[in-house]
């Protein structure tokens, strides 16, 4: 007996499940059963579920009886011909829909001539195996699996031209690619996913070399003419917001340009592109922590406003200052009101961003790696036809990764380039390899994609030849402009004494052990010490029993928890993280006990009294 469940209700048993699954696919394949059924036998638990609930994930399939799919020719021809719709094949029991449970007894075909009678489904594209994004990775069954998940990470995180009405929107964190264009090899999902409405990306010519080292591991050496001429050339845009805001007690914030008297009041010329209503006019150039939106609000808590003084000299500055590290134009500002009807202020900022060392590019095959240099266009290799490569990609990133993926591409785009057309490189339906050879030798080519070039600096012929073609190449949002950080001095934590971390905050760099080790080797000792000893504090140690002691200010007076006044009590520097670490462990319950010795002493005899 088997029991039966209906959306995780039990609902009864049955001694067929066979018979009882049978039924339900041919009463769902009819339309007289919800289209969101499915039903499975999980032999484990020897149980039948049956699903009908919205919201679970499902995928289409065709229909497979006697090793015969149910989709035939004539279906197609009237698909083309406008006489059926998706929803007609549905009713009619061609396709039906399979979530992740009923596929599990379900076995399906990759195409139909692969079909036998134990198949129970075909797909409907080979394709269709893998999600949205993978799919438009050009020749994806010749890259690794990995990979491909990296492809396709990176395209999610590719600048093109996400709308057409971004000049409008206050959207956070956005990027623009400013020429953005669609591949030369691309597959049917690409068309089918709008993509080519919003591209991202761009086609480019590519040398697989090695270039002075320059592209040692995944660096990427790029051609400075080929930038020059808006390669990758991008606008980041950032909005920020001030509103003023309703508090208890009648008490409102206000945008204006604060006055001399309110609490934390910056500088005259903090507030220099401020209009006369505190809010700053647009195409200003602005640097780090200028003032956008000036503005008070009221004291933090009533308590601070007493009956000798005025409310308006205990405002408090509460400005919308840039982000650190941050710099660009003010794009567009917008005054509108919030729900309570009060003032609500957007700016948004725009800065162009133009490809530096230390920016993220990728391929579509998840070979992703930083600009490790940009090179004048005199000094780049040429082919014999005068060809400039836009990128120099280093050859011995593919052979361990196994990206053939991204070789085959570099040659359909070289041949789609010189043949003026599109190259069809839909994973397990692509033009064939053979068929780009025979086109690139008839156009005047060598058919391997391979070319003589010369070096750009001395003009010598290199001895090997050059592997040579056309790739759609992505430009990541990861950009060393939003990641540069470095400080001096600056805000600390209250409790460690430690600067503070964030970038955002003006944060310090942590010097960790790998860091601490890298100096070792380097034999930097001063500069070890130095940063070991910036934290120093005093601390009182009784040399007797070697644990903490006690200074008392008022009286002017040391002594030992422990031993007592009649003990002599050292005064010690060390850092404050490790006084920390000493406070911590007296809070355990555990206490710590240090043996002096003088820095003069050969530390033969110890000054640490028994």
């Amino acid at each position: 007996m088997v029991d039966v469940f209906l959306d995780e209700r039990f609902i009864g048993i049955v001694a067929q499940q066979e018979d009882l699954i049978k039924k339900i696919k041919e009463e769902r394949r009819k339309g007289r059963l919800p289209t969101t059924t499915n039903v499975w036998f999980n032999k484990d638990l020897n149980e039948v579920r049956i699903e009908i609930a919205n919201g679970r994930v499902r995928r289409p399939v065709i229909v497979v009886e006697d090793g015969k799919s149910k989709l035939r020719d004539e279906h197609i021809q009237k698909l083309e011909s406008n006489e059926l719709t998706w929803k007609d094949l549905f009713n009619q029991g061609v396709i039906e829909y399979l979530d992740a449970a009923e596929e599990e007894n379900a076995y399906v075909a990759l195409n139909e001539t692969e079909l036998t009678k134990e198949h129970t489904h075909v797909e409907i594209s080979p394709s269709i195996i893998m999600g949205l994004t993978t799919s438009l990775v050009p020749y994806a069954n010749f890259g690794q699996s990995s990979r491909l998940n990296r492809g396709s990470k990176s395209q999610k995180q590719a600048l093109g031209l996400y709308s057409t009405n971004y000049l409008i929107r206050m959207d956070t964190d956005v990027n623009i690619l400013h020429y953005p264009q669609n591949p030369l090899v691309k597959s049917f999902m690409h068309d089918v996913s709008k993509q080519n409405i919003h591209p991202a990306g761009q086609n480019i010519v590519i040398a697989f070399m090695s270039y002075e080292g320059y592209n040692m591991q995944d660096a990427l050496v790029f051609n400075r003419g080929s930038i020059e001429r808006g390669l990758a050339r991008s606008t980041y845009f950032r909005p920020y917001k001030a509103e003023e805001l309703r508090y208890s007690g009648g008490l409102i914030d206000e945008i204006c340009i604060p006055d001399k008297e309110v609490k934390g009041y910056r500088s005259e010329k903090d507030y220099r592109l401020l209009e006369d209503d505190g809010i700053i006019y647009p195409e200003s150039e602005v640097g780090e922590e200028d003032v956008l939106i000036g503005k008070t609000s009221p004291p933090r808590f009533l308590g601070e406003i007493d009956e000798f003084s005025i409310a308006a000299n205990k405002r408090r500055e509460s400005s919308i200052t840039m982000r650190h590290n941050e710099l660009g134009k003010v794009d567009f500002v917008v005054v509108t009101e919030n729900e309570e009807g009060m003032r609500l202020v957007q700016v948004r900022l725009r800065h162009e961003r133009i490809p530096e060392i230390g920016d993220k590019f990728a391929s579509r095959h998840g070979q992703k790696g930083v600009v490790g240099a940009i090179i004048p266009e005199a000094d780049m290799p040429f082919t014999a036809s005068g060809v400039k490569p836009d990128l120099i990609f280093s050859p011995h990133s593919v052979p361990s990764r196994m990206t053939v993926s991204h070789l085959i591409e570099a040659l359909a785009g070289k041949t789609g380039a010189l043949a003026g057309r599109t190259i069809d490189g839909t994973t397990f339906a692509s033009e064939p390899e053979q068929e780009l050879r025979k086109t690139l030798f008839e156009l005047g080519f060598r058919d391997d994609g391979t070319e003589v070039m010369y070096n750009g600096i001395t003009g010598e012929k290199f001895k090997a030849r050059i592997y040579v073609g056309n790739m759609y190449y992505l430009r990541l949002k990861h950009m060393v402009a939003n990641k540069l950080h470095a400080r001096a001095s600056g805000r600390i934590q209250l409790l460690t004494r430690q600067p503070i971390e964030g970038r955002a905050k003006g944060g310090g760099l942590r010097l960790g052990e790998m860091e601490k080790d890298c100096l070792v080797g380097h034999g930097a000792s001063l500069l070890l010490n130095e940063r070991f000893s910036s934290d120093t504090t005093q601390v009182h140690v009784c040399e007797s029993c070697g644990m903490l002691a006690v200074y008392d200010n008022f009286k002017k007076l040391k002594f030992c928890h422990r031993c007592g006044s009649n003990v002599t009590i050292s005064t010690i520097e060390i850092s404050y993280a490790f006084k920390l670490l000493l406070d911590e462990l007296r809070a355990l319950g555990i206490g710590p006990q240090l043996k002096l010795r003088s820095k003069y002493d050969d530390g033969t005899h110890s000054q640490k009294s028994e």
